[in-house]
């Protein structure tokens, strides 16, 4: 390996770890969003995602099989880059996890919020189940 290519994979490795960082500030943001249920923050937040998530992808692509670290063709970028890249990739993951359950959540609660408008309006709906088909009628949930 050249001093030019490991100078650019140094400089790919330290962007790479600047946008896990980024990422994560990101999932927070919108969960800190949906929770206050401020919409223009989630969609804000949504859009800097996708773009941090392309240049993840753009900087990786090329070197897929091997995470920025020692190489057969060289020695390691930096011996503390590569631990870090991991605790930041492991931090996103965990994250996105969290952001994922919240985001089910978030859409279990409007569906149920959705049903109980819809029986106010009165497009009441009969349960399901065994049993349910007498003469009682619920919301659908």
């Amino acid at each position: 390996m050249s001093a030019t290519d490991a100078s650019i994979r140094k400089e790919q490795a330290a962007e790479h770890l600047e946008l896990l960082h980024s990422l994560a500030r990101e999932l927070e943001r919108a969960m800190n969003a949906i929770v206050q249920n401020d919409v223009a923050e989630f969609e804000d937040s949504l859009a800097l995602q996708q773009a941090l998530s392309e240049r993840l992808t753009a900087i990786v692509q090329p070197h897929a099989p091997s995470v920025p670290a020692r190489t057969s063709s060289g020695p390691a970028i930096d011996p503390n880059l590569g631990p870090q890249i991991r605790a930041a990739a492991e931090a996103v993951r965990t994250l996105n996890l969290r952001y994922s359950i919240l985001l089910q959540h978030a859409s279990r609660s409007v569906a149920m919020m959705v049903s109980l408008f819809r029986s106010f309006q009165g497009e009441m709906q009969e349960g399901s189940g065994a049993g349910l088909h007498h003469a009682t009628w619920s919301c659908r949930i």
